[in-house]
């Protein structure tokens, strides 16, 4: 495809909280980029660094050696200056003094948010959805997901030996304080009896309690439960069990242990697929949009339209987390 655009130099940063397979994302922009004849920048620590002027070339070179590393090479941070006007000009400026004619933004909501407001300031921008929550509206699919539901589903696999073994009850709690998809996904995989999730409402007694006592009356001995972080407190819960039904509940909370990781395949061809979309995007010329994940293939969204789309738990997945905890 030749560059047909009045795009020539592009800066690629990463943004929000880390995922497997960012650096799949940003090696496939940049090899993408230097194929279409692009030069290609790096930006370190996301909007901050853009701020900082922390901006460098990338090479071939600058990107071998690095797709099977968790995290992001061109690292990460959160930037409350860039939450004010003056802050956004000045990254505005900067991109300007460095000539760069489009930005690709790997992250998440909130990474595209800050897209947004640059390219309403005369920067354009390419979103690439990189967040191990699963949860941006416009994409079926977001970099990161899988690599990290394979780490929680081995985490639970070695915990659920432990709970076999002593014939007790584990709380494990998981990522997501809005979203479910981890947990929900976690708990199908891994045969756990409850599952709770921030989209679904929940009664104690009713979702926790009374199915622990039928299992336990059927000669159960040992249950899993998943908890989304964002559901509830797990120590709360752990109380409130050991409380109605004199069982002490073991809480593992898994923490940022998900977010690492060398990427899985998945992760790593929907970063390059994704990527690649991107960059073709820009020499295209076609600007501010976001790439998305569809129906088993890639596509770009308006930015707009993206920000306003929204998804939710498929109801069925639900159904069969039920079934399945029997």
């Amino acid at each position: 495809m030749e560059n047909t655009s009045a795009i020539k130099r592009i800066g690629v940063l990463t943004s929000g909280g880390d995922a497997p397979g960012m650096n799949a994302a940003v090696r496939a922009v940049v090899r993408a980029g230097i194929y279409y004849g692009l030069e290609v920048y790096g930006i370190k620590n996301g909007y901050t660094g853009l701020l900082a002027g922390e901006i460098e070339p990338m090479t071939l070179r600058s990107v071998s050696e690095i797709l099977s590393r968790g995290g992001t090479v061109l690292h990460t941070s959160r930037c409350p200056e860039f939450r004010t006007p003056e802050g956004r000009e000045r990254a505005a400026a900067i991109a300007r003094v460095f000539k760069l004619d489009a930005i690709i933004i790997i992250g998440g909501d909130g990474s595209f948010a800050g897209a947004k407001l640059l390219s309403e300031l005369g920067v354009p921008v390419i979103g690439i959805p990189a967040t191990i929550d699963n949860d941006i509206g416009c994409t079926e699919y977001t970099i990161g997901f899988d690599t990290a539901l394979n780490t929680v589903k081995d985490a639970i696999d070695k915990i659920k030996d432990t709970t076999y073994s002593h014939e007790r009850c584990s709380i494990i709690q998981v990522m997501g304080r809005q979203a479910g998809y981890i947990a929900l996904n976690a708990a199908i995989a891994n045969g756990a009896e409850i599952c709770l999730i921030p989209e679904k409402p929940y009664d104690v007694n009713t979702d926790v309690i009374q199915p622990i006592l039928a299992g336990r009356s059927r000669g159960k001995t040992h249950f899993i439960i998943v908890v989304a972080e964002g559901a509830c407190s797990c120590e709360d819960l752990a109380a409130q069990i050991k409380q109605t039904i004199g069982v002490t509940p073991a809480v593992s909370i898994l923490g940022y242990i998900q977010r690492g990781g060398s990427p899985t395949v998945r992760d790593r061809v929907i970063a390059a697929q994704m990527s690649v979309h991107a960059v073709e995007c820009l020499v295209k010329g076609e600007v501010n949009r976001i790439i998305a994940y569809k129906g088993d293939r890639v596509v770009s969204i308006d930015l707009e339209e993206a920000m306003t789309q929204t998804k939710s738990i498929d109801p069925h997945a639900l159904l069969t987390s039920e079934i399945l905890s029997l």
